[in-house]
């Protein structure tokens, strides 16, 4: 009943490319997810059924569950699960065969490598051997989701990834503390110097032309420079508001494939 149980930390959108991988090729994931996920690119994340309940994605169906009794049951429907569970308590309670930590958080938040027979973590903060079996490149380039078996994933650039010749200028960050409002929409086209939202009665502005690619919801607290939304220049690419990206594809296959190979080593 328990084997080839794989939980994923974190339901963002990368951690989503991580999941229909492993849900794809016959794994029974289960995502864990915080209280009030702050996924920008809502539309492409699991973690949109912490809210609704539900999140249909390309061929994937994620459900909102509540105890093990329900985990199960949408593992017998080939559905992928999620619980609100930050401290991983169903890691304990389940003993999966395989973690994963997709949180892209920068930093090691609580991974080791005694949490499972197999244990994987998605960029830097991690090093493989020490605090998990491997390491996969999140960084954009040439290396973008190659397996480290033996140290760390590149630093953290500090910068944002270039998307039509644009870094920092695309990327929306919130001006000061407080409730972020706004009636905009993933999809919507915005001009550069558009208001898009407010903080605490401050404005937020677009601060180059093109799609709204992300934006967090509506009536969410942020603190100061909170990443709030993210502009796409991209015009002509609308669709790739509601697919799984790239870099996440590439992720995905990535651990993949390292749980393969970690498997075959390890005779599980």
């Amino acid at each position: 009943m328990k084997a080839n149980i794989a939980l994923v930390r974190g339901g963002g959108d990368i951690a989503t490319g991580v999941v229909q991988k492993l849900h794809r090729s016959g794994f029974r994931v289960l995502i864990l997810e915080i209280k009030q996920p702050t996924s920008i690119r809502r539309l492409v994340c699991f973690s949109e059924a912490v809210y609704t309940g539900k999140k249909v994605l390309e061929d994937t169906t994620c459900i909102l569950t509540e105890n093990a009794d329900e985990i199960y049951n949408a593992w017998d429907k080939d559905q992928v699960p999620i619980a609100v569970d930050p401290e991983g308590d169903y890691i304990n309670r389940l003993k999966p065969d395989i973690v994963v930590d997709s949180i892209i958080a920068k930093k090691n938040t609580g991974m080791s490598m005694n949490l499972a027979p197999i244990t994987v973590a998605v960029g830097p903060g991690f090093t493989a051997r020490k605090d998990v079996d491997a390491v996969i490149e999140s960084n954009r380039g040439h290396n973008l989701g190659r397996i480290i078996f033996e140290g760390e994933a590149a630093h953290n650039t500090m910068t944002p990834g270039n998307i039509g010749g644009f870094t920092w200028e695309r990327v929306i960050y919130s001006p000061c503390k407080g409730s972020f409002r706004t009636s905009y929409n993933i999809g919507d086209l915005v001009k550069c110097g558009e208001t898009v939202a407010r903080v605490g009665g401050e404005e937020v502005k677009a601060k180059i032309d093109g799609i709204l690619r992300g934006i967090l919801r509506d009536n969410t607290y942020v603190t100061e420079n909170f990443k709030v939304g993210d502009v796409d220049p991209r015009v002509d690419q609308l669709e790739n508001c509601f697919t799984i990206s790239d870099k996440a594809r590439a992720i995905g296959g990535g651990v993949l494939e390292a749980v393969m190979i970690l498997k075959r080593i390890k005779g599980i």
